[in-house]
């Protein structure tokens, strides 16, 4: 088998094809997740907190030397990447949760088994000589 014809059967698998349209989406929902965080929720909660804004918190390291640029660790950016994670990851939580909902009102109780044929004949014959027999 060649390498190529291999690669194409692993590619087209079905949970290769499923996997990359869900990082495809977790992409994008990423994306979404982090305007959310950044532009609709850290604002006000920088308000809040008396007009903070978390992205620029910072602490100097080392100042900027001729051409060589400052060191800076970058504190408040880490904070709102915390910020985005724990939202991210409870939205994925909610959402596997609503499916697993779903999915459990779908697999309702099985219906009860059939009775084979031959249990099916027995109970006729059983009725059968209920019915013949005189009544008392």
């Amino acid at each position: 088998m060649s390498m190529l014809k291999e690669f194409r059967e692993f590619a087209m698998r079905g949970n290769v094809v499923d996997l990359a349209v869900g990082v495809i989406i977790g992409a994008a929902f990423g994306k979404i997740v982090s305007s959310l965080v950044a532009d609709i929720i850290m604002p006000p909660l920088g308000l809040l907190l008396g007009g903070i804004d978390f992205k620029h918190f910072e602490l100097v390291l080392r100042d900027p030397q001729g051409d060589i640029p400052a060191v800076v660790l970058r504190y408040g950016l880490f904070l709102q990447n915390i910020f985005d994670f724990v939202l991210v990851a409870f939205a994925i939580f909610m959402a596997i949760k609503l499916m697993n909902n779903l999915r459990r009102k779908e697999e309702k109780a099985p219906a009860p088994a059939k009775p084979s044929a031959e249990a099916t004949l027995l109970t006729e014959i059983r009725d059968l000589l209920k019915d013949q027999q005189p009544k008392a």
